[in-house]
């Protein structure tokens, strides 16, 4: 028996970590960054007080987090082409998994970037920079640094969350190890196998997280 479980285990190790190089770390990466740009759109739009954008923000924002990511891949999915609109899966992922960060991320963004003294803001303009200069120059880096963490950790549960994406047929690990699981009829053994690789995986980021945040608080020369 322990033979069978050595053999299932590392003949099966490539086959569920090469999905995880292959299409679950584009996956993480690219609808992180997407996700990204949107949150930081719309937690400067709330920020700035844009009646009419602010308002949209915060409703983008109220759907995202008040409804399971699941049930969102869903619907882009399989639910878009009813009116249309198809979509193969590893987009379909990508959309889904960058609309669930950017809400989560933008309220982190907009948080960080309330808690800058409004000082600051008004320093800016006392050395000439208009409201966008002193955004970009003087309180989005400090915004950023305060967010750090938060943003990596939502960084780290993404890793996790693209197991989802087999739900809708896109092959990253989860999906590859349920393949080899109904031909192997051994779950336990492969689900465990896959669950030590995500683990893996977070560990490397965790460790690369903690890095970072030491960087950031030393003193800058």
């Amino acid at each position: 028996m322990e033979a069978r479980v050595i053999e299932i285990v590392l003949s099966s190790f490539f086959k569920i970590l090469i999905p995880g190089l292959v299409y679950t770390i584009p996956l993480t990466l690219i609808s992180f960054a997407l996700g990204l740009m949107l949150a930081l759109l719309a937690a400067i739009v709330q920020v700035a007080n844009v009646k009419v954008l602010k308002r949209i923000a915060q409703f983008y924002v109220w759907i995202i987090r008040g409804t399971p990511l699941l049930v969102q891949i869903f619907i882009i999915f399989y639910g878009l082409p009813s009116v249309g609109i198809v979509l193969n899966p590893f987009p379909a992922a990508i959309i889904a998994f960058s609309l669930n960060v950017g809400a989560y991320a933008a309220e982190t963004l907009r948080a960080a970037i309330l808690s800058i003294p409004k000082g600051q803001l008004e320093a800016g303009y006392c050395v000439g920079l208009s409201y966008t200069q002193t955004m970009r120059l003087i309180i989005l880096p400090q915004a950023f640094k305060n967010a750090f963490p938060p943003l990596f950790n939502s960084f780290i549960g993404l890793v996790k969350d693209t197991s989802l994406a087999a739900s809708i047929t896109v092959t990253e690990m989860f999906m590859a190890t349920q393949q080899i699981a109904a031909k192997l009829y051994e779950p336990l053994i492969l689900y465990c196998e896959v669950a030590v690789i995500y683990l893996i995986f977070c560990t490397v980021l965790t460790q690369v997280q903690h890095y970072g945040e030491r960087k950031m608080s030393l003193p800058s020369h």
